[in-house]
């Protein structure tokens, strides 16, 4: 922080130098001003934007005579001679049609306009972050084509393109100034809790689809760039202030804010810095899905806390659950009255084991330094993020405290880049809401006693013998199990209360999964990565040439990988090349590229790519396009190293000597004969029975006396599974821009196959005896084991050998349809195609709609200075997977409207808004709290 505020105070201290000074106004053609134009000397560094009057100043070292250029998003490019010192010029830009004339660098990794992109690509200026209906800019992504969100919280949105993705879509890249900014240890973005400020924001670029053949690995179903403001040409300070409420049936309504500041500065031709500051507070929605989920981990509707087996969505602790009579836990004479299902301990709700409050704090600084009179630059830049969010993957988790941070060194020039960065992340007092509650029930009484005071009473209440408050109890068995629910949770913790605090306190600062729950974490990655482009030295076709690398450093110290002894370092490094050639008087463009992957546990991979861009006339309104790329991903370091114990079942990673690296040792029944064992990875992988076998096996059985035990191990089989690979795609996109009487167009289709799709599948492994299929209880003791549950379930990380496909297409459209009124919509169709009966046991967690529909009609100048905007958007139900339940997400309609005004004689611009306005609370994530309204104001000070 020290270092923060000195480079702040840098921005207000200065060395005077002879300088030329040039002012002057930005207009249109219509002679209304231009807002946020830039303008730029030309040849040098010196530049500025214009004021919300299209007003500006510029100073600059040069002499005159010189050139200026003028230039803003949906205008042509202008230069302006500059003879003499105080001139004042008037600029006037020719508007242009800005949809396929903006300039992205993503696609190709070189500068072009979306209309000659070889692919499909979304982009999200300074502008339209200004005019979005939503409560922050990253909100605003959600009205893009092709995005799917994925809410976990408050303040913790995924973005999904195309497909296959959880909240923790691990197959999707975001880049921050061209840094990764996902989670260390968890190897996928943690939305924009360490990103960038909306009044930093330059522009968003989204390639929806796989870009392994440039970006990599992780870029396997779309890639987002989050580009901030240059220093040069965006100086000043800039400050904005937001109020609002959220608006929620379970959580009521709540106050949040967030407020943030930029300062940036010129100090002269070689040296400029900037910085930020962001803070963002709020309460979460809460999360009350209380229907159960069953053993298979589907949500079941209607199943409520009577049933003695109770699993509830957000409520924990309850997947502590046992058959009492297939342990025998009272001796054979009591056998006959124990029931013969599970019963599962009392639970505590999500909202009694967090305060659901969010909270994020951003601070970056950055510091540019160009020593000589051309593009060369050398860029210093750290960003710190920290704060709570509630995150959701195999549990739900309560980010509490957390804290990550990046540093960057980066060269770059005219035509290269070369970088470095590293990443760490610190867990702080974060902590797993399933073994909060398991561990708070266990410090307060044992599983064991609190079984056995289950069985008893339901026992003496089954025989008649059971009295409360003098009076005789039921012998229903509905009544019988709720008065054993009752003895048995006589003094239990309630919250609220003094006792249930302190517990609670000493069970999230625990790490151990016995007594606790504290997630510990101090992983980083060290990230290098290099590229240049030789269009000066070969003019026949433009070449590039770059490469990766990168080094993870997993530090859970056993808490979630299988780090207990030391950090597991694993690498990966990749090269590529690129040529583009022009043909046909520039009309047709042709690229082909490929790249090089080898990461240390598995063999190197090649994924080329080859696409065209062809002008149907001269004047390149009209534009077709096409590619093909064979992309691959390789399996996370959750893939391969976790050991995480959740609960109801353990994740286990499958790089070889992860199998080694996990052991745990748990008890036998006294049915089984006592004791305890000891089982590993390889236990887990390879003497295990498929999950699907083992509910057949395990219905059959409790159907029937202990001496059908023979024909219910019929029914079992033993599970196969393969360590994970790098899991395979070969990705084909056509397009169609176009731009006819005003209509910007997009039409884009894909069509994707997927080989060895990397997934999960539980098994289920007998703590003794060999796991085959269809055994001989005679001679094997396995189907024993099961009938006891002297088992241990499994969440193994494997590839399916089933080809998975998946294809869509979507449609994007922007129109200017009355004065200043601006209308744009899109619509994308989703499916993919997976023979769920040829791979039962595996989930493909496609978690995408079929059909969304989004539309927005804008208006910059409604009134005066008046702006307003109305965004909507629907969603066909769909299927939600995941590892922590499986559910159906209901078809949603959505409408945000927003209202901003711009007060220019105070530089200021005040905004309000509404999401939801239908009030309608919706999902995106089973399990994760429903999303209700949100209402804003806010007020932005420009320079």
């Amino acid at each position: 922080m020290k270092i923060y505020l000195f480079i702040v105070s840098l921005f207000f201290c200065g060395i005077s130098y002879a300088q030329t000074s040039i002012s002057g106004s930005v207009k249109d053609s219509k002679n209304e001003p231009i807002p946020g134009a830039n303008v730029k000397v030309s040849g040098d560094n010196s530049g500025t934007v214009t004021d919300s009057d299209g007003n500006f100043n510029l100073s600059t070292s040069k002499k005159p005579p010189f050139d200026i250029e003028v230039s803003n998003l949906g205008f042509g490019t202008e230069k302006v001679s500059v003879t003499s010192n105080n001139q004042k010029v008037t600029v006037v830009l020719t508007n242009e049609e800005t949809q396929l004339n903006e300039i992205v660098v993503s696609a190709s990794r070189a500068p072009e306009r979306i209309r000659e992109s070889p692919v499909t690509i979304e982009r999200f200026s300074a502008k339209d972050v200004k005019k979005a209906a939503a409560p922050s800019f990253y909100d605003g992504l959600e009205n893009l084509k092709e995005v799917q969100m994925n809410t976990s919280s408050l303040s913790f949105k995924s973005i999904n393109t195309r497909g296959f993705a959880t909240v923790a879509n691990s197959r999707f890249l975001q880049l921050v100034d061209g840094m990764d900014n996902s989670s260390p240890l968890l190897n996928f973005v943690l939305g924009n809790l360490i990103g960038v400020s909306e009044i930093d924001v330059q522009n968003v670029e989204l390639l929806p689809g796989a870009s392994s053949a440039l970006y990599g690995a992780n870029a396997f179903n779309g890639i987002l760039f989050m580009n901030s403001q240059d220093p040069w040409t965006h100086q000043g300070i800039t400050a904005y202030g937001k109020f609002g409420q959220t608006n929620q049936k379970a959580a009521g309504v709540n106050n949040f804010y967030d407020y943030g500041v930029r300062v940036a500065h010129v100090f002269d031709k070689h040296f400029a810095a900037k910085a930020n500051f962001t803070f963002m507070k709020g309460t979460d929605w809460y999360a009350t899905n209380y229907n159960g989920i069953d053993t298979n981990g589907n949500e079941v509707v209607g199943v409520d806390r009577t049933n003695p087996g109770y699993n509830g969505i957000n409520v924990y602790g309850d997947e502590v659950a046992i058959n009492l009579k297939s342990r025998n836990a009272f001796g054979s004479s009591a056998y006959n009255l124990l029931p013969n299902i599970d019963i599962s301990r009392t639970g505590y709700n999500e909202t009694d084991l967090t305060e659901s409050k969010v909270r994020n704090a951003k601070v970056d600084f950055s510091l540019h330094f160009k020593p000589w009179a051309n593009d060369f630059e050398i860029i210093w830049q750290s960003k710190f993020g920290f704060g709570n969010s509630i995150y959701q993957g195999a549990s739900r988790y309560n980010l509490n405290g957390f804290f990550m941070q990046q540093h960057k060194i980066e060269l770059k020039g005219k035509n290269f880049f070369l970088r470095g960065y590293t990443t760490t992340e610190d867990g702080g007092k974060s902590y797993d809401m399933t073994f909060t509650a398991i561990n708070i029930n266990r410090l307060w009484k044992s599983d064991q006693q609190w079984f056995s005071d289950y069985g008893t009473a339901f026992g003496a209440a089954t025989l008649g013998l059971a009295t409360e408050n003098g009076n005789p109890v039921g012998t229903t068995p509905a009544e019988a199990h709720a008065y054993a629910r009752r003895r048995a949770d006589i003094g239990r913790l309630i919250p609220g209360t003094q006792a249930f605090k302190d517990a609670f306190n000493q069970v999230i600062a625990d790490p151990s999964i016995l007594t606790g729950s504290k997630l510990v974490d101090n992983s980083r990655i060290y990230h290098s990565d290099a590229n240049y482009n030789f269009k000066d030295l070969f003019k026949a076709a433009e070449i590039q040439v770059g490469g990766s690398y990168r080094l993870y450093e997993l530090n859970s110290h056993g808490r979630i990988y299988t780090d207990a002894n030391s950090a597991i370092n694993y690498n990966e490094y990749g090269v590529y090349t690129q040529v583009q050639k022009k043909l046909m008087d520039d009309r047709l463009k042709l690229t082909g590229s490929v790249r090089y992957d080898k990461a240390k546990n598995f063999d190197g991979n090649f994924s080329p790519r080859v696409s065209f861009v062809f002008a149907l006339d001269k004047e390149k309104n009209h534009n077709i396009r096409g590619s093909f790329q064979t992309g691959f991903r390789n399996p996370t370091t959750q893939d391969q190293y976790i050991g995480f114990d959740i609960g109801s079942r353990v994740l286990i990673g499958s790089a070889p000597d992860n199998l080694t690296r996990f052991s745990e040792t748990l008890p036998i029944s006294a049915a089984g004969g006592g004791g305890t064992t000891t089982l590993n990875g390889q236990s887990a992988y390879y003497n295990s029975y498929t999950k699907d076998s083992y509910t057949a096996f395990d219905n059959a059985y409790r159907s029937g006396p202990p001496s059908g035990l023979g024909s219910a191990a019929a029914l079992l089989v033993k599970a196969n599974v393969d360590l994970v690979k790098p899991e395979q795609v070969k990705a084909f996109d056509l397009g169609y821009r176009a731009t006819v009487k005003g209509f910007s167009l997009d039409i884009n289709g894909y069509y994707n196959i997927y080989n060895d799709f990397i997934g999960n599948v539980n098994v289920i492994t007998p703590l003794y005896g060999t796991a085959v299929t269809n055994p001989d209880i005679s001679t094997n003791t396995s189907p024993s084991a099961l009938a006891n549950r002297d088992s241990r379930e499994y969440q193994l990380y494997t590839n399916t050998d089933l080809e998975v496909k998946s294809y869509g297409f979507g449609v994007g459209l922007t129109k200017k349809i009355y004065k200043n009124f601006e209308f744009s919509g899109n619509y994308n169709y989703s499916a993919f195609d997976f023979d769920q009966a040829k791979d039962p046991n595996f989930e493909a967690s496609f978690n995408t709609p079929k059909h969304r529909v989004k539309g927005t009609l804008s208006n910059d100048k409604l009134f005066g200075n008046l702006g307003l905007s109305v965004s909507a958007r629907w969603n066909s139900e769909y299927l939600w997977e995941s590892s922590f339940a499986d559910g159906v997400i209901s078809e949603a309609t959505v409408v945000d409207v927003q209202a901003n005004y711009n007060i220019k004689s105070l530089k200021s611009i005040v905004k309000v808004g509404a999401t939801n306005i239908g009030g309608k609370e919706y999902g995106q994530v089973t399990g994760a709290g429903l999303i209700g309204q949100q209402y804003f104001v806010s007020l932005t000070i420009t320079p």
